[in-house]
């Protein structure tokens, strides 16, 4: 874990700065009108990019690695392939060199550069949303899950045109997402609900769907996975890892309380707001049915992203005197939440070929 508590200072550290740093935004048509200082951006990123792109362990990336290095890809075998730009992607990689880690390298700095794009561009403090993106349990997600975390992460690229109302540039998008992973589909009808005004009563009714499911969750499932028999999808329906945790659920569900008490304000500060709040709603949605399977809890991770923008936008919602407070709160309670869940939890441990510190 060294490394991983010694990441999260550096990518703080770095992504403070290039808030503090900042000049005006010209021309900036929405809030944030600040222009983050790049040097700085560019030194969280690398960090970001560094610990996920050497390590050699984690989650699945045993497995990815593995199948790089005994898999034939060529392009005769390529072509019959689910899910196929992953496979041209990583036959792509080969061509360039039979080591695994390049996978893996190139991965994350695609993943993590996609991401940081898109909270430069929409949180309002930037250090909040990277904080949060590792303390929150998302950046580890990444490295548990890479073909689907690169896939959220082209599918985050594609919040400018949820905004703008550009479906035909949305659906371009998922459709290449989709490509990687198939579960990217279920985003192109999600765009036309979240184009409706935050907390109406039509994105409020997900929440009494969400808890409806729960209740009925035998029927639901068995409904649910009959119909995905025949997919790859099919599995899942043998998946028995348990629900996801309820703590979790709570950490998800608290930015958005505060949103919803604060959304008049929210919405005058960030006009752009109903959107953001609109697809954290849906994730807080797949994390409560994902208390029945933990397999819903893939799902959300197309919203999780972002609840990290709403997250850096709630201490705007407070009172001048209270937001160094809120700010501070947030730096605790989810420095105390990543520790419960890396180290008491899941007990993570970092492992690289490449870097080797210890504390």
């Amino acid at each position: 874990m060294e490394l991983l508590w010694l990441n999260l200072v550096i990518v703080f550290f770095f992504s403070f700065f290039a808030r503090y740093f900042a000049k005006p935004a010209i021309h900036a048509v929405s809030i944030p009108t600040i222009s983050l200082n790049k040097i700085y951006v560019l030194g969280s990123l690398l960090s970001l990019a560094l610990i996920s792109g050497l390590r050699s362990n984690i989650g699945d990336t045993y497995f990815y690695m593995h199948a790089f290095e005994v898999n034939n890809l060529t392009w005769e075998n390529v072509k019959s392939q689910e899910n196929i730009g992953f496979w041209i992607f990583q036959m792509f990689l080969k061509r360039l060199s039979d080591d695994p880690q390049i996978l893996i390298f190139t991965t994350a700095i695609i993943t993590n550069i996609l991401i940081v794009f898109v909270f430069m561009k929409y949180s309002r403090h930037y250090e909040l949303s990277t904080y949060v993106y590792i303390t929150g349990g998302l950046y580890l997600v990444t490295m548990n899950g890479i073909r689907q975390s690169l896939t959220a992460a082209i599918v985050f690229m594609a919040t400018k045109f949820i905004i703008n109302g550009n479906f035909l540039a949305y659906a371009i998008i998922i459709l290449f997402a989709s490509t990687f992973h198939e579960s990217a589909l279920i985003l192109l009808p999600i765009y036309f609900l979240v184009r409706y005004k935050a907390w109406s009563k039509s994105t409020l009714m997900l929440l009494v769907i969400a808890v409806v499911i729960v209740v009925g969750f035998d029927k639901f499932s068995s409904i649910l996975f009959s119909s995905l028999e025949n997919t790859q999808y099919g599995h899942y329906k043998d998946f028995q890892e348990g629900g996801a945790n309820v703590i979790r659920v709570a950490v998800f569900g608290a930015p958005l309380f505060i949103a919803f008490l604060g959304r008049d304000k929210l919405r005058e500060i960030f006009p752009e707001s109903d959107y953001i709040v609109n697809m954290s709603l849906l994730g807080l949605v797949f994390m409560i049915v994902s208390t029945q399977n933990w397999i819903f809890a893939r799902f959300s991770i197309y919203f999780s992203l972002y609840q990290l923008i709403l997250i850096a936008w709630i201490v705007k919602l407070f009172n001048q005197k209270e937001q160094r407070f809120v700010y501070l709160g947030i730096l605790v309670f989810y420095f105390l939440f990543y520790y419960y869940e890396s180290v008491i939890s899941l007990n993570i441990y970092y492992k690289s070929e490449y870097i080797n510190f210890k504390l």
